[in-house]
């Protein structure tokens, strides 16, 4: 169900979009989306390839949106919420596909997950750009002092378990709605999900499907909140999608035979 259920929302986020789009053009605005450049593809492939081991891509990008003066500040979680939903949504089908995990824990951890999603969107997308700038700043150097507390090795690697149960699932349940609704500022969830759900005794593996998963049904969800209030850079995030893609199935086969 899972399954058939991630290959189904990209392509209504797909119609979706297009629709909202049309819309606002006949409201008056002008048309979002346009050809993307050069180097947003080149961003979206070398953001997805790595997302897809799960350091996340909306670090990497927001520092490349900034440092090439590609996007407004307070469109760029709009942008990246719009952008990422396609990309995402195969890295789901990949992992879940590929990698076991318990079908109780996914199936109640990835609806949560994309119920925050989509309540953080409706939040941010209302936000002034101050609120938004102020909002990244902490999420991004809450996600540093994740990277960097597992790159020193100062937490544990992580267990074997496959799934949750009792408290545990609870507990895992509602953190994954919270990292989720955090990805409506622009900065992922793969970061502190992984990193908690493995000092819960899961799996770093088996993690991945359900990151994943939460992802790929929040982030459409998102993404059409943005569209609609026309916040995101339709240039950019069209990128992200049309380049996301490939770095997405090359990276999807490199992670599923790593240890």
């Amino acid at each position: 169900l899972v399954l058939v259920a991630g290959l189904v929302m990209p392509v209504l986020f797909t119609f979706a979009w297009r629709r909202i789009e049309r819309a606002n053009v006949a409201a008056g605005l002008p048309p979002a989306t346009q050809p993307p450049t050069g180097d947003g593809l080149a961003i979206g492939f070398v953001a997805n390839f790595f997302d897809t081991l799960g350091i996340g891509n909306y670090a990497p990008t927001t520092a490349a949106f900034r440092f090439l003066k590609m996007v407004k500040d307070e469109w760029i979680p709009g942008t990246l919420n719009v952008g990422s939903s396609v990309p995402v949504a195969l890295e789901a089908f990949a992992f879940i596909a590929a990698i076991a995990v318990d079908p109780i824990t996914l199936g109640l951890m990835v609806p949560v997950g994309a119920l925050g999603g989509y309540i953080g969107a409706a939040v941010v997308s209302r936000l002034p750009r101050r609120q938004v700038q102020l909002g990244m700043a902490v999420a991004l150097v809450a996600g540093a002092i994740f990277m960097t507390m597992t790159n020193m090795q100062w937490i544990p690697g992580g267990g074997e378990a496959i799934g949750f149960t009792g408290g545990t699932l609870v507990a895992a349940t509602l953190l994954n709605f919270t990292f989720c609704a955090f990805n409506a500022l622009g900065i992922g969830s793969y970061a502190p999900s992984l990193i908690v759900f493995s000092l819960l005794g899961m799996s770093p593996r088996s993690a991945f499907p359900i990151m994943m998963g939460s992802a790929a049904y929040g982030l459409p969800l998102a993404g059409i909140k943005f569209a609609k209030t026309n916040k995101y850079d339709g240039k950019a995030a069209l990128g992200l999608a049309l380049g996301g893609i490939p770095g997405v199935l090359l990276a999807a086969y490199v992670v599923k035979s790593l240890p």
